[in-house]
């Protein structure tokens, strides 16, 4: 049997120091002995504890989906000298890196083009020229030459090459700008009405806290762990729709009735906050009241708070049911506001709508056109820019006239167009002019300006569909066919991600490959009777599967209809929600009613 006396000094201090090591571990088991055939022992509940299997938000790794065990074994922000290596060797991501540079959003949209699409975030949706005509040079000289629109009041630009990805980057940055968490499980751009700071009807400028909760995000890495994405808006409460209630968080600025005299003392201004929750279209979901009226100064806090509920209890093991909707399904609204009220320095209140004045009406297609800003002396113009299309040089001339006539900055709408503010007014109609000579207009039409189309199958790997070509040739065969004196608007989206938002149009089409003849060709599913706001329904499905060839004319036919029967003044979705399925399906006849 070994005694101390058999230990030299040496091992002595080796064996001290060893067990001295061993007790400060508290992620080992406490030691207890030796069975009596050698093996090692420890207490049943520290063996219990150590052999429990590792978890991610409570969910053991074994039990989660692909793309969180991607962001588990290396999270996207953590993959620069990925950036780097790749951009050296001219080449693209592969395997789980394709998800993860979409944290620098970047995304690979092989094999609808084999290259990358820089996704930008822009607060807001606010833009400086300079920032403007810096992304014109990226998309000329490391893109294809143009940009998109998005319906986040956001820019893309495509074509470009693994060689150039990090250049692209780099330069965003040298703008100011930047596109960390533009795609992927984080908080998409964060989107405010378009009018903000100078709408003559507006609530509240909503553009600090938009710029407010942006900058939180980015500062956070913990907002770059969501189970899945997250849209936020801010409605100033003004005449032009930011589409609040499509977003999983909508922050409704609201004035408050004068015989709540219980709120005097919160809200002495009388302005406060509604908060909508829980968004989601492509699953056929508007949000909806949260019961919440919040001062302006709280709402990026319970912002926050609202997400850190989302990233501490979303699903992750089921991409399908991993957005805040299915959260609350789960578990419901009360629970919901409990968590969140449990991360808040301040009690959440609770006031029903009644307490406040109803939103004014949004003028459709409001974002195009001149407007009247707060002062008078100067127009916001609206300019028309088919499917949110512009090449380089229509920026740096857009970013131009911006400069010369306005303030030097230009508002991106969710309707994939543009205002540029602060024209004055005795100087409007010279700046109609200069934008009429780089090819550009103002002009509202009843239906070509309330045209949107996500990227389709030219740029997009899920996209059936030609979204945005085939939008161009619907808006040009409807322009002249149909005179409307009611904005109708048409969405066009290639997949069941509805990036287009086709449930919340007046029309819209979802991209499906259609049977004809024996051959396959691109085609629609027909939706009608969406809206947002003061109009806001999920559209019902009227027609599947009908070839694209075939939908001009039945859409020719559907408005005629439109415009003989309805009462004065109707519109297009009260006309199509007061008709049957059947009725609607009659109207969409391929009878040629129409000249």
């Amino acid at each position: 049997m070994t005694t101390e006396s058999d230990f030299s000094p040496t091992q002595k201090s080796w064996l001290e120091g060893f067990f001295t090591g061993v007790s400060r571990r508290h992620d080992l088991p406490p030691f207890v002995g030796l069975t009596a055939d050698g093996r090692f022992t420890c207490s049943p509940a520290a063996a219990s504890k150590n052999l429990a299997a590792p978890t991610v938000h409570g969910v053991p790794i074994d039990d989660l989906c692909r793309e969180e065990r991607i962001k588990h074994e290396r999270h996207g922000l953590d993959i620069w000298e990925t950036l780097l290596d790749n951009a050296a060797r001219d080449r693209f991501p592969e395997g789980p890196d394709v998800f993860r540079y979409k944290f620098h959003g970047l995304f690979y949209v092989a094999p609808a083009q084999d290259a990358l699409m820089l996704r930008c975030r822009i607060p807001g949706g606010v833009i400086r020229a300079d920032q403007f005509a810096g992304i014109a040079h990226l998309a000329r000289h490391w893109g294809g030459g143009y940009a998109h629109l998005t319906t986040r009041a956001n820019l893309q630009v495509r074509e470009i090459k693994a060689r150039d990805s990090v250049d692209v980057l780099l330069h965003l940055r040298d703008l100011g700008l930047t596109a960390k968490g533009a795609g992927a499980d984080n908080v998409r751009n964060i989107t405010a009405s378009p009018t903000s700071g100078f709408d003559p009807e507006e609530v509240c400028d909503v553009l600090p806290l938009a710029r407010a909760l942006h900058h939180f995000i980015l500062n956070h890495r913990e907002m770059y762990d969501l189970p899945r994405k997250f849209n936020i808006a801010f409605d100033n409460g003004g005449s032009v729709s930011v589409c609040a209630d499509t977003n999983d968080l909508g922050f409704y600025a609201v004035r408050i009735r004068e015989e709540a005299a219980h709120l005097q003392e919160d809200f002495p201004d009388r302005i406060g906050f509604r908060l909508q929750l829980c968004g989601i279209t492509g699953h056929r979901q508007l949000a909806f009241d949260s019961g919440l009226l919040l001062r302006p100064e709280e709402c990026v806090a319970v912002a926050a708070a609202m997400l850190r509920v989302f990233i501490a209890h979303g699903d992750r093991t089921n991409r399908k049911k991993a957005r805040l909707k299915y959260l609350l399904d789960r578990h419901g609204l009360e629970w919901f506001l409990g968590e969140t009220s449990k991360r808040l320095a301040f009690p959440l209140r609770q006031a029903p709508p009644e307490t406040c004045h109803p939103r004014l009406p949004v003028v459709k297609h409001g974002y195009v056109g001149v407007s009247p800003q707060r002062d008078p002396a100067f127009n916001a113009v609206g300019v028309v820019v088919p499917v949110g299309y512009l090449d380089a040089d229509s920026m740096d001339a857009l970013a131009c006239l911006a400069r010369d006539y306005g303030r030097g900055e230009l508002r991106l709408t969710v309707w994939q167009n543009l205002i540029i503010p602060h024209v004055p007014a005795d100087r409007t109609n010279d700046f109609l002019d200069a934008l009429s000579r780089i090819g550009l207009h103002a002009d509202p039409h009843p239906v070509a300006t309330g045209l949107v189309a996500c990227t389709g199958n030219r740029g997009c790997r899920y996209a059936a569909t030609d979204t945005k070509g085939q939008a161009i040739r619907l808006g040009e065969y409807l322009r002249d066919r149909v005179p409307l004196d009611e904005p109708v608007n048409i969405h066009l989206t290639g997949c069941p991600h509805s990036c287009a938002q086709h449930y919340i149009g007046d029309i819209g089409l979802l991209g499906a490959k259609v049977k004809r003849d024996g051959e396959s060709v691109e085609g629609y599913h027909i939706v009608l009777g969406g809206g947002v706001d003061d109009r806001a329904g999920i559209g019902r499905e009227i027609l599947q599967a009908v070839p694209f060839e075939e939908i001009p004319p039945l859409l020719a036919n559907l408005l005629h209809s439109y415009r003989e029967q309805r009462p004065p003044g109707e519109s297009f979705a009260a006309f199509t929600r007061r008709h049957s399925v059947e009725e609607l399906r009659a109207f969409l006849s391929p009878q040629p009613v129409l000249p």
